[in-house]
């Protein structure tokens, strides 16, 4: 099957939707802990730097982990390391029932707990086979719905553990033992995709050597960093600044998140009828804009609401539209690899800032320099997206795909 040509087959849309499911089930995972840190604060009594770092943790290993997940995605296929990488999660979620009442074994298990983060660079290289170039922008969107996870941590962890401090970990447990099952019988790679056959360092070394590779690692840091960021650091920022109880900033948190989520496949939509490195600029600029206004603290109703409601917006779009211009530039068999580099930059990007908010606040009892740096990259990226992203062209000089017009919609256009 030609996946340039060929539309999309029934088995393509059914690895999409397991795909993005198992995404979402390891991003709940790996997210368990940031909807409890306030819990786990008041228990373990943590000053405001060590409940960052606790939440900070498992967003630097799977962010980092991308990068052998992605590798290893390209050597043997989705079909094995989705349901591996699935069921090897199981253990470090159950070992935080043990470890609760210790912060050094927090961190360690928090350490195992990146583990979940590694899936989006499973998912990536799966997706983007199984779809011609003019629709993967709306495809790798879907997919990218599934860092939804950490809206439905932020929403239901911690009201199921209301009904059981244990419980949530139960939860998330046989939800990913179940879904290791379903995965191993009904995913599977696309026939004649390329495997390399090079080892991994000098698969991960001829990535590392793509200009591209770390421009839209930058890119990525600033978009889908602000999101992680915003994910397990938003319940901490609206229970000390605005004094919500933990359910309350656990479900306006979650409502970010739900926003980032739906506005992550609207970038990937645009990104197939205008040029990505547009919509990224778009999306970059409105983020940097609606950071001000979150720096001069306004009344969370409806100020504060609007104004990350409105960045959640515009970081999902910006995910979107990102990798929507790795498909485009990246050669099918260096996919994996390429997006476990920018999957982990990305990663790395939502690791700093809480640690940075939580020093701010403990330095100088406000977040307000913590949400202009914000703005400060935004900005940075939007111009630069506008300014040299437009003239990008895929590896060997060839055009990138066009974006749709009514006319190559239809069936067997381009």
């Amino acid at each position: 099957m030609d996946t340039d040509t060929a539309p999309p087959t029934a088995a393509a849309y059914r690895n999409l939707v397991l795909a993005t499911v198992g995404f979402a089930l390891t991003f709940w995972a790996w997210d368990l802990i940031a909807p409890l840190a306030s819990w786990y604060g008041d228990r373990l009594s943590l000053s405001s730097f060590e409940q960052s770092l606790l939440v900070a943790v498992p967003v630097l290993v799977g962010s980092l982990g991308r990068v052998p997940a992605g590798a290893l995605t390209d050597r043997y296929g989705a079909r094995v390391m989705f349901p591996l990488v699935s069921a090897l999660t199981i253990v470090p979620v159950l070992l935080l029932i043990v470890v609760k009442d210790s912060y050094g074994l927090m961190l360690v298990v928090g350490f195992l707990l990146g583990l979940g983060g590694t899936t989006f660079a499973i998912g990536i290289p799966l997706v983007n086979s199984w779809f011609p170039p003019a629709e993967r922008g709306l495809a790798l969107g879907v997919f990218g719905m599934g860092m939804g996870g950490v809206a439905l941590s932020g929403y239901f962890t911690p009201r199921i553990a209301k009904h059981g401090e244990n419980l949530p970990f139960v939860v998330v447990a046989v939800a990913l033992a179940v879904y290791a099952v379903l995965a191993t019988f009904l995913i599977t790679d696309r026939p004649g995709r390329p495997v390399p056959t090079a080892s991994l360092a000098s698969r991960l070394g001829a990535a590392g050597r793509l200009r591209v590779t770390w421009e839209l690692s930058a890119l990525y840091a600033i978009g889908f960093g602000g999101i992680v960021a915003f994910g397990v650091y938003l319940p901490t920022y609206l229970k000390t600044w605005y004094e919500l109880d933990p359910t309350d900033a656990g479900t306006k948190a979650a409502g970010f998140a739900l926003v980032t989520v739906v506005f992550r496949p609207i970038g990937g939509w645009l990104s197939d009828r205008v040029h990505p490195a547009l919509v990224t600029a778009v999306a970059l600029g409105t983020v940097a804009l609606l950071a001000i206004v979150q720096a001069f603290d306004p009344p969370l109703d409806p100020g504060g609401t609007v104004a990350l409601l409105i960045m959640a917006a515009g970081l999902g779009t910006a995910s979107g539209s990102v990798f929507a211009l790795v498909s485009q530039v990246t050669p099918q068999a260096k996919v994996g690899s390429v997006t476990g580099i920018v999957g982990a930059m990305g990663g790395l990007g939502g690791f700093l800032p809480p640690l940075v908010m939580g020093a701010i606040y403990s330095a100088k009892g406000s977040y307000s320099i913590g949400f202009m740096l914000l703005s400060d990259l935004a900005l940075a990226g939007c111009v630069y997206a506008y300014g040299r992203m437009r003239g990008i062209r895929p590896e060997g000089g060839e055009q990138p795909p066009a974006p749709k017009t009514p006319a190559a919609a239809t069936p067997g256009g381009s």
